[in-house]
């Protein structure tokens, strides 16, 4: 794709961090506007991003980024939705799309419809990548390469509006799923929240144990507990945001998951060794399901290097 066939003329994504700086360096590799306004509220990141080049235009000032701009696509985290919403909305150009990047979809829409003018396409979306790393550094254009994006447009959203997003994820090299909102956080819930939520829990429990043990939980950290600290060190403003913005379905699969982790106590205390291991043979089949539709690398310990 060139300039000159371009998917939109002027793009702003608000938020240079991982995901942001990603989908700017993608906007640039994939030629999918002519300009592209990159805009945190940061000093510090936005100068940041301007030495590493990833935008045309950059911007402190929200409010004067989305003037003339086709796609404004926030970067944010969920809790800071309704602030940007509302300083955003007196600059919008009608036809102007907004679309995001969040993990939760229910209330970045109820976030953001009530402010918007008439004539601006709102269109969330999410794609399912991304790393523990953060700010602009961090980001890298084929992050969305072979991943799924999931958009989850409002009943009777704008045909044209949702064709331009799509094509815009899939020049990124994305899967595109179209998904109602409240479907997207519940599967979002067990596939990615939850499991947050229990190495956060894992990763605190091993430090209020460090004392008791001597430092012996960080000294000989199996490969288990060095996956759960990966995904542990992830945006703490992003993840509390997440959690409680996506309370009701997080809760209801954290339920689901209590009564099973019941059920695997009940088979350890009484030695039911046929019930671990028919559970652990279903795991593992779905670890395989995982690698073979190419959502992670089979390689041993999960294609790391041993450069340390």
């Amino acid at each position: 794709m060139t300039v000159t066939d371009s998917i939109f003329n002027r793009i702003t994504i608000v938020g240079a961090g991982l995901i942001g700086s990603s989908v700017a360096r993608a906007v640039r590799k994939y030629e999918v506007c002519e300009t592209l306004a990159l805009v945190d509220a940061n000093e510090t990141i936005i100068s940041e991003a301007r030495d590493l080049e990833l935008a045309d235009e950059y911007y402190t000032d929200v409010e004067k980024s989305v003037d003339n701009s086709d796609l404004i696509m926030l970067a944010v985290p969920v809790g800071a939705m309704t602030s940007v919403g509302a300083a955003i909305a007196g600059n919008l150009k009608a036809g102007a799309i907004i679309s995001d990047v969040g993990s939760v979809k229910e209330s970045v829409f109820k976030a953001l419809d009530p402010l918007l003018p008439e004539g601006v396409h709102l269109i969330p979306g999410h794609p399912v990548a991304g790393t523990e790393q953060s700010g602009p550094s961090a980001g890298f254009a084929t992050l969305f390469d072979d991943r799924w994006c999931i958009i989850t447009p409002p009943e009777g959203a704008d045909e044209d509006a949702l064709e331009k997003l799509s094509a815009l994820w899939k020049a990124f090299g994305s899967r595109v799923e179209i998904m109602t909102p409240g479907h997207h956080d519940l599967v979002l819930a067990i596939t990615s929240h939850v499991p947050h939520l229990i190495a956060y829990n894992i990763v605190g429990t091993a430090s209020d144990l460090e004392e008791v043990t001597r430092s012996e939980v960080i000294k000989y950290s199996a490969g288990g507990f060095r996956d759960f600290t990966r995904i542990a060190a992830s945006d703490p403003t992003m993840w509390r945001d997440v959690f409680l913005n996506n309370k009701d379905a997080v809760l209801e699969m954290l339920g689901r998951f209590s009564e099973d982790l019941t059920a695997l106590q009940r088979a350890i205390r009484w030695g039911d060794g046929d019930a671990l291991f028919d559970l652990f043979t279903r795991t593992r089949g779905i670890r395989r399901r995982i690698i073979d539709a190419g959502q992670d690398d089979a390689a041993a310990d999960f294609g790391r290097t041993h450069e340390d």
